[in-house]
């Protein structure tokens, strides 16, 4: 258990999309820094699996597009936990798609799956957060496409841009009662949505080679890469830091 400024120690946190990759080694570094973790999804197997080799740590199903579930999620916090302290909106999708590539109802969905379900996670947890008296901190999940946007990635692109400006208006707001809100802009991580984009080349394997070999550190990123910048973010260790954008990508934004 961490001791210093890192440590988690009677925090309660909250993360969306927790079954695998990323969100899972969040919600992993959480528990380890002290913090009672709830791990949400839409893929029970996967998320009760996570859960139950983390200290601490209990799943719950959550469709983060309804504002009906993320009411009963935060309901249930507050009748188990009586507070929320930390809450880290990550789940989200990427398909590849150029700008003419990509129809209304893709557009949509990803609007509704990468922005609204930011939008609803905020507005919903923040009464709960702000009742505890002690601040809190939200952490959104954005991209490096939120700060420089790929043709190939229209509506991820245009999403994760939102994401940021959501964010900055959310810390605004919120910082009247110590409640931070800062925004996470992963490059390429190694996860499932890496290995799918990098199929699409038709060879995967040749095109990873060449993700690790164009990044300045030599290597495309790996969940623990992000997981570290939230624990940060959630801790006390950035009690004076909110929106601010976080950039974990190796250097290739440079």
């Amino acid at each position: 258990m961490m001791t210093d400024g890192l440590s988690l120690e009677g925090k309660v946190a909250l993360v969306t999309g927790a079954a695998r990759g990323i969100g899972r080694e969040i919600a992993n570094r959480l528990a380890q820094h002290g913090a009672r973790v709830v791990l949400t999804d839409v893929e029970p197997e996967l998320g009760k699996e996570a859960a139950a080799a983390m200290e601490g740590a209990t799943y719950r199903d959550l469709d983060v597009t309804s504002q009906d579930q993320w009411e009963k999620a935060i309901q249930a916090l507050r009748d188990k936990h009586g507070r929320l302290d930390v809450l880290v909106n990550n789940a989200g999708i990427s398909p590849a798609a150029n700008i003419e590539q990509t129809d209304l109802d893709l557009w949509r969905r990803v609007q509704t799956i990468n922005v609204e379900s930011v939008f609803l996670g905020c507005r919903t947890a923040l009464p709960l957060m702000r009742q505890s008296g002690d601040g809190g901190s939200i952490v959104n999940l954005s991209s490096i496409q939120g700060l420089r946007p790929a043709a190939p990635l229209a509506a991820y692109s245009a999403s994760k841009a939102a994401v940021r400006a959501l964010t900055k208006s959310v810390a605004l707001h919120a910082a009247g009662d110590q409640i931070r809100c800062n925004s996470v802009h992963p490059g390429g991580v190694q996860t499932r949505m890496l290995n799918d984009f990098a199929a699409l080349t038709g060879d995967a394997d040749a095109a990873l080679a060449q993700m690790n070999a164009a990044n300045p550190l030599g290597r495309v990123g790996q969940p623990i890469d992000i997981a570290n910048g939230v624990v940060y973010l959630a801790s006390d260790m950035s009690i004076w830091v909110t929106g601010l954008e976080l950039v974990i990508d190796g250097g290739s934004t440079l």
